[in-house]
């Protein structure tokens, strides 16, 4: 009690419900109601999906225009919020269109004519109904829809509308929603970025070629030998290493081996032109002058003799 005549409350009096976690029927119920949206709706403009549609590497569905859109320089400031606002909802994962891939439903059109002109999406093989709750899957890179039972039970790797080959890899789940299909994708994704292609698996922006020179200089194995595994401490002469420059630019050996003789073959004139002309030098001086002179004691005496 207080002084004033009040009471105090106490905390299980202010605190109506304690927190918990959600049930199972609350998580449907949410999941259901997510799936409508993205089965239905552009997230990046709210705008119903409507033909062509497209989707990135996590299974979302995108009307094109809205890529396009999106992709487009935007001059003003409310363009550059624009993009900002679509960058959130992309996530990294489309810098082009090489980075979607444009899904290929199977339209139901008495279904459509139903509900007013909104698209009926159904499994070409099975009829089921794709859309909220169903299991459906599309093809890279032709991209057709099909539901994921009629993929797991037809037997060969090719697409049953166009006849088109595809990795089992490539089977890319609509609007997943079970983890192991999420980190599936993350993972293809990842891989696909380690080989230089996107997601409709063209090669990205910017990749580079390896070089076939350089493929078959790596798979060629090196020659090995003794004098390799022990190497020796005494330098090589001169004249060796400059044949080795001299001839390391010649690709053809035999070309190679011809220019390294005949530069030793230079090598070894001029050093028999450099001794003839020592031993010519040599000769123009006589024994008599090449004699040492004698030296005297003393300085002071040069000249003279003392007789004692």
């Amino acid at each position: 009690m207080g002084n004033d005549g009040g009471s105090i409350p106490k905390r299980r009096e202010l605190v109506k419900e304690a927190a918990r976690n959600p049930t199972t029927a609350e998580l449907k119920e949410s999941q259901q109601t997510q799936q409508e949206y993205f089965w239905t709706t552009d997230p990046l403009n709210n705008a119903p999906l409507r033909a062509p549609i497209v989707s990135d590497c996590t299974g979302r569905l995108f009307n094109k225009d809205s890529i396009i859109e999106t992709l487009l320089p935007s001059d003003d400031a409310e363009g550059e919020a624009r993009k900002v606002e679509a960058e959130k909802v992309l996530r990294g994962t489309v810098k082009s269109l090489k980075d979607v891939v444009e899904v290929l439903f199977e339209v139901d059109g008495e279904a459509e004519k139903e509900r007013d002109g909104a698209p009926v999406w159904v499994c070409p093989v099975t009829g089921k109904r794709l859309g909220p709750g169903s299991k459906a899957v599309y093809l890279v890179p032709c991209g057709h829809a099909f539901d994921s039972a009629a993929i797991k039970e037809v037997a060969g790797e090719k697409c049953l509308q166009c006849n088109e080959p595809y990795a089992p890899n490539d089977v890319i789940p609509i609007v997943p929603v079970v983890e192991t299909d999420i980190a599936r994708l993350m993972l293809r994704i990842k891989t696909l970025k380690e080989k230089g292609l996107t997601h409709s698996l063209k090669k990205a922006a910017g990749s580079k070629k390896r070089k076939k020179n350089s493929d078959a200089a790596a798979d060629k194995p090196k020659a090995t030998n003794a004098d390799d595994e022990a190497p020796s401490l005494v330098p090589a002469p001169a004249k060796e290493v400059q044949t080795d420059k001299a001839t390391a630019n010649i690709k053809n050996v035999s070309a190679a081996t011809v220019a390294a003789k005949v530069l030793e073959e230079q090598a070894e004139q001029n050093k028999r032109r450099k001794t003839e002309r020592n031993q010519n030098l040599s000769s123009l001086f006589s024994s008599r002058d090449q004699k040492p002179k004698a030296r005297h004691n003393d300085f002071m005496n040069r000249g003279y003799t003392l007789d004692r």
